[in-house]
């Protein structure tokens, strides 16, 4: 049991790196979400300014970490009831994506360094849940990552600009 709490710390922590590496790649605002974390919200994602018709748009994310490499252009992943729930409706005051970090099984591979660089293995994807329906499940709905929806620097500066327009996700 220890074993395993500890890995859910350790994939917890990489996972949110990986964001905050994305995030301040891209010139945003990365900030924790609010403690407790009660609101299916870890990460929240900020603008400095106007940008189209909002300014300073902010986007709130629900991270999630799983190991071995996606496979498919849809890639499957079991996402608690409860976080279903906390990310599909409609009425939030800032839009609400799920991104999911894939790593390699063996810790050691998440990260690769040299005198060149820093790289972190293997990727994220995100989706927006806004507007599904509810559900009859109790325990997990898997949900389908769209691979073309990674989470990189251009698609999260997209994701930005898209708020900033107030177009859905």
């Amino acid at each position: 049991m220890r074993a395993a709490m500890y890995r859910n710390f350790h994939q917890e922590a990489f996972s949110r790196a990986y964001i905050h590496a994305v995030v301040a790649a891209a010139g945003f605002k990365y900030s924790d979400g609010p403690l407790p974390d009660d609101d299916h919200v870890d990460v929240t994602v900020t603008s400095r300014g106007p940008m189209g018709l909002i300014r300073s748009p902010k986007l709130d994310i629900q991270v999630k970490c799983k190991l071995g490499s996606p496979d498919g252009d849809l890639i499957p992943y079991a996402l608690g009831v409860d976080d279903y729930e906390g990310l599909r409706h409609l009425d939030y005051g800032s839009p609400r994506i799920l991104v999911v970090v894939f790593v390699p099984a063996d810790t050691v591979q998440w990260t690769q360094h040299g005198d060149d660089g820093l790289m972190l293995r293997y990727c994220g994807y995100w989706i927006s849940l806004r507007g599904r329906p509810e559900i009859t499940n109790k325990t997990t709905v898997t949900v389908h990552l769209p691979r073309a929806n990674r989470f990189g620097v251009a698609e999260l500066t997209q994701l930005m600009a898209r708020i900033g327009r107030k177009e859905s996700l």
